[in-house]
């Protein structure tokens, strides 16, 4: 209990820090300029209803320079959320660095959704639009597992390798479900959405066990494969003599 008395008073430290550093800012590069836009239109209308000449305008740049930053709508959400990487992995995590893993994700994940506090009826228009576009779906679960993959690394959790892969994909999932209770809590402690990732961070841990055993069964196989004798008195594995 303490232990999570702990976390929590982490995450709101954290909110308060991430309100005083937004992500972006109009008053800075075009780059920053478009991005802000684009997020303040996401929040008013679906991304397949939002043009390029319509961004630029918002933006207050010339289209040809739109081009130049970006290729499409899809870029510009990249771009907009490697800047949340950013800004989660540049935060201060010494006070949690000595707790378990789980709890050390825990952290960085409200960390993460508060930095995107400003940004959550842009991140509910796209989850709405998610659902009805399978394609779209996709490029943002791409989108998603690559952002995971340092969400974990932040945390200290290997992200490497086809295990690594799929540890990325779970949470990738996982931070998505979260996502939907996040969206309606309207508590400032947001004490709902600690709860469901306190929840769905139990379950992936569990998951992620299972999957360490299964990923340890070949080993065992290959412990376990049949040898015979070679004609020198010596044995040899079948699977690589065949």
């Amino acid at each position: 209990m303490a232990r999570r008395s702990a976390r929590k008073s982490s995450a709101r430290k954290s909110s308060a820090q991430s309100t005083r550093r937004p992500v972006t800012s109009a008053s800075g590069s075009d780059r920053d300029k478009i991005i802000a836009a684009f997020l303040e239109l996401l929040a008013a209308k679906r991304i397949e209803q939002i043009g390029f000449a319509e961004i630029a305008e918002a933006a207050g740049v010339p289209l040809p320079q739109l081009r130049n930053e970006f290729a499409s709508t899809l870029a510009i959400l990249a771009a907009h959320i490697k800047s949340v990487d950013r800004a989660v992995l540049g935060a201060d995590l010494t006070d949690v660095e000595e707790e378990p893993p789980r709890e050390r994700l825990f952290d960085v994940l409200m960390r993460r959704l508060e930095i995107l506090k400003p940004h959550r009826e842009a991140v509910a228009s796209l989850l709405h639009s998610a659902r009805r576009n399978p394609p779209l779906a996709l490029a943002l679960n791409a989108m998603a597992v690559r952002s995971q993959q340092w969400m974990l690394a932040a945390a200290g959790i290997s992200a490497s390798g086809p295990r690594g892969m799929l540890r990325a994909q779970g949470l990738a999932a996982l931070f998505g479900g979260v996502l939907r209770t996040w969206i309606n809590d309207e508590d400032p402690g947001l004490a709902r959405t600690m709860a469901a990732l306190d929840r769905a961070l139990g379950r992936g841990q569990r998951f992620a066990g299972l999957l360490d055993d299964l990923c340890r069964i070949p080993a065992r196989l290959c412990r376990l494969r049949p040898r015979r004798r070679r004609r020198d008195g010596g044995y040899e594995d079948t699977a690589a003599a065949a």
